[in-house]
């Protein structure tokens, strides 16, 4: 793969479909100090995609999302370049090693949004905890992070866990009880995404860990844990105050 003529294809493909007012709105919506082109999700993960089609290797791909992410117009990084670079490491993520942890940890710390973290903790972070489980000490980590979106990884990064239906149970409730009482919106509402994908498939377990918690667990996490339990379950328990 020519690394660095794929990178301009795709940032050409993606200026081809600029679309400014669409642009205003999403940096309006994110809140966002980075440079907007103004492309469609799908759009955009279609042009990202078709960049590895073929079979790269896993350094081309690293390089590849590298050289995305680090985009600059007027000595601003580019969001949909770096979305672009997130979509390139999610196609190939099986291709990923654990050493690669390092890199998906330097995105986050150089991420001011859920809109990038979110992937990544989940689709690559994740997906490299399932199938190499001792990564998961590096969670133990993260989840006391003074960085905010780290400690948010460290939480969503259980998700794929808890959908292939190999919870890690001892972490989603020593990692609650350690973030129970945080004040960041964007972390408790992480903690509440987690039990509400498991309240899916082991209602009784999030009710027994939620019951006991009641005076210490935040509304947002709260409202998400329960979204999806059934009636009967959900009846044990009564909205904190």
């Amino acid at each position: 793969m020519d690394v660095k003529g794929e990178a301009a294809r795709v940032l050409a493909e993606l200026h081809a479909q600029a679309d400014p007012m669409r642009a205003e709105k999403e940096k309006s919506y994110l809140k966002s100090d980075l440079v907007h082109i103004g492309v469609t999700v799908p759009a955009l993960r279609k042009v990202a995609v078709s960049a590895v089609k073929a079979k790269p290797t896993r350094e081309e791909v690293l390089a590849l999302a590298q050289l995305l992410w680090d985009v600059t117009d007027e000595g601003r990084p580019v969001h949909e370049a770096r979305m672009a670079a997130i979509d390139v490491l999610v196609k190939r993520s099986a291709l990923l090693e654990p050493r690669d942890l390092g890199m998906a940890e330097r995105l986050i710390r150089d991420s001011v949004s859920w809109v990038y973290v979110d992937v990544i903790a989940d689709k690559v972070v994740g997906g490299l905890v399932v199938r190499h489980p001792h990564l998961a000490t590096v969670l133990d980590a993260w989840v006391a992070d003074p960085y905010m979106w780290i400690r948010r990884t460290a939480v969503l990064a259980l998700l794929p866990g808890v959908r292939t239906g190999n919870p890690d149970l001892e972490r989603i409730s020593r990692f609650g009880d350690a973030l129970i009482g945080e004040r960041e919106f964007f972390i408790r509402k992480a903690l509440g995404w987690v039990l509400r994908e498991l309240s899916k498939k082991d209602p009784a377990w999030v009710v027994q860990w939620v019951e006991p918690r009641l005076d210490a667990i935040s509304g947002v996490t709260f409202r998400e844990a329960v979204r999806r339990l059934p009636a009967g379950e959900a009846a044990r328990l009564s909205r904190p105050s």
